[in-house]
This record gives C-alpha cells, structure tokens and sequence, in this order.
C-alpha cells in the first residue's frame, strides 16, 4: 500500500463505528479503506453502466439491437 495520511474524525463517530463494525474490522483504519475502496468501486460500476448505455443506444439507432 502507498503512503498513509492522518485524518481527523470526530471521537463519538469513532467509537460508535468501532462498537458496531468491531467484530468485522481489526481497526477503524481497515473499516474506513474498505469503506472509501468500495465507494470508488461503486463509482467505477457506474460509469461502466452509463458506458453501456450509451452504446446500446447507439447500437439501438443503428438498427442493430
């Protein structure tokens, strides 16, 4: 993994989020990565449809589909 940075987060939030992902997560740091990696995963899967969609309109005009 590349370099890590420091993020300021509100305690409360934390320990709210530690009591209920604790079991899942070794630590709130591995909670967020996977949280932020599937986010960006989401956006990916996203763009990936409207791609598709714009060639299956265009494939749509042309009579193919």
């Amino acid at each position: 993994m590349s370099e890590s940075r420091e993020i300021r987060l509100p305690e409360d939030l934390c320990v709210a989020a530690e009591q209920r992902f604790g079991s899942e997560f070794r630590a709130l740091d591995d909670l967020l990565i996977f949280l932020l990696q599937e986010l960006l995963r989401r956006d990916t899967i996203d763009i990936d449809r409207a791609d598709q969609r714009v060639v299956e309109e265009r494939l749509r005009d042309l009579g193919y589909i």
